[in-house]
């Protein structure tokens, strides 16, 4: 039985089950989900012609049960994480499944002619559905926008009913990307660890309470002020990434201070036993470790290879390579823009550029990550998203901003 289904069965029968007591406690019971669930509307239908699919907007209601979901110890796994989930947010439904499908992303850090600090990703799948989430859970955390591929919750296609919307209450779970009030920006990136493409999942398994991999995105976004507060709680968890695949984090603030997080041990050809895996962290200010190119620069970028050193025995076996030289030559192509001083406009453009529509084409690459589902360019110091779909620079109807302000 699918997502939906499942969650419609627990829900109708929890519905029915309070009917008995009256529509007043029902509505009492479920007025935060009842709330988010109204708010939920289409803003860009899916269109074939560009095989794009659908995109949703929802504003989250109360404050999803995230304080809880700390206070019990978090999850060490999608199974746990769903438990939770059916636990408070549809009061009981039948488990769940959760699905995180490989996908190719890449991110950058760069300083707008006003000195306005950005956050630039695209994010690299096929033909989703995806959602543009707020939330505002209050309580000393932070109201934040981020970016949901509603495929990870088994919703494909137009959400046409009841069913599928009480499922899209679970995204408040499963951000890929995101901002907070606080100027803190995060996202999340494939980085295919294991040999021969036999990808090995971080498990670490300490005393520390858990965290699975888009769960420890929403902790970043709920509670951080600033990337050294971001890694510090990130070094409270045990990380468990989801769905047999592993990632890697990169995180930037208003200050101008970025880092990316990894979790590895020895080498990629060795890397096979997700307990062993320790976090390293690389700042934009002190990543000379990484390369001579990246000690040089004070702006970040990220793909989907993992970028400790002495990781790879070969260049080929890093996924991702040809767009992060990409990006890192687009930004600084003479050695002469280390602080990555670059436009709003040229952030767009590059977004635009590492399309994976037109990036494959240009470069005679086919792989099943053959669409950039979205592109958003986060500015930190105003708070506000341009957040483009499906690599439509050119529509008006696809491009969206919002702010947090």
């Amino acid at each position: 039985m699918k997502l939906g289904a499942k969650i419609a069965i627990g829900i109708c029968a929890g519905i029915v089950g309070l009917a008995a007591i009256g529509v007043g406690t029902i509505y009492g019971v479920w007025f935060n989900e009842i709330n988010s669930i109204a708010s939920i509307k289409e803003v860009i239908p899916a269109h074939n012609e560009n095989k794009a699919g659908p995109v949703y907007e929802m504003s989250v209601k109360g404050d999803y049960y995230f304080d809880d979901f700390l206070a019990e110890g978090g999850a060490s796994s999608d199974q746990e994480l769903i438990d939770f989930i059916i636990k408070n947010i549809t009061k009981g439904v039948i488990p769940i499944k959760m699905n995180a499908p490989e996908i190719g992303c890449s991110s950058f850090t760069v300083v707008d002619e006003n000195n306005n600090n950005l956050f630039g990703r695209n994010y690299d799948f096929s033909t989703t559905t995806s959602m543009i989430l707020h939330t505002n859970p209050g309580n000393g955390r932070h109201a934040s926008i981020s970016s949901v591929d509603l495929q990870f919750l088994g919703i494909n296609g137009e959400m046409t009913s009841l069913i599928q919307k009480a499922t899209a209450l679970a995204a408040a779970y499963a951000p890929l990307d995101g901002m907070n009030d606080a100027g803190v920006a995060c996202g999340i990136y494939m980085s295919y660890q294991g040999p021969e493409d036999n990808v090995t999942s971080t498990n670490q398994n300490s005393d520390k309470p858990d965290l699975t991999s888009t769960t420890m995105l929403r902790m970043i976004l709920d509670y951080a002020d600033s990337v050294d507060e971001a890694v510090e709680l990130v070094k409270q968890y045990d990380f468990h990434d989801s769905a047999n695949t592993s990632f890697h984090y990169m995180i930037a603030d208003k200050s101008g201070k970025s880092a990316i997080l990894e979790w590895v041990d020895k080498t990629d050809s060795t890397d096979i036993d997700g307990t062993t895996r320790e976090l390293k962290v690389y700042y934009n200010d002190d990543d000379s470790v990484v390369g001579e190119d990246e000690g040089r620069d004070n702006f970040q970028y990220i793909t989907n290879f993992i970028v400790t050193p002495n990781y790879y025995e070969n260049d080929s076996d890093k996924k991702g390579l040809d767009r992060y030289n990409f990006i890192k030559e687009s930004i600084n192509p003479d050695g002469n823009n280390s602080e990555g001083k670059y436009s709003k406009e040229e952030a767009l453009n590059l977004l635009k550029t590492l399309g994976r529509r037109s990036w494959d084409k240009e470069h005679g690459l086919s792989d099943s990550n053959s669409i950039t589902v979205w592109s958003s360019l986060y500015d930190l110091d105003n708070l506000s998203v341009t957040r483009v779909s499906n690599e439509e620079f050119d529509n008006p109807e696809s491009v969206f901003t919002f702010s947090l302000k």
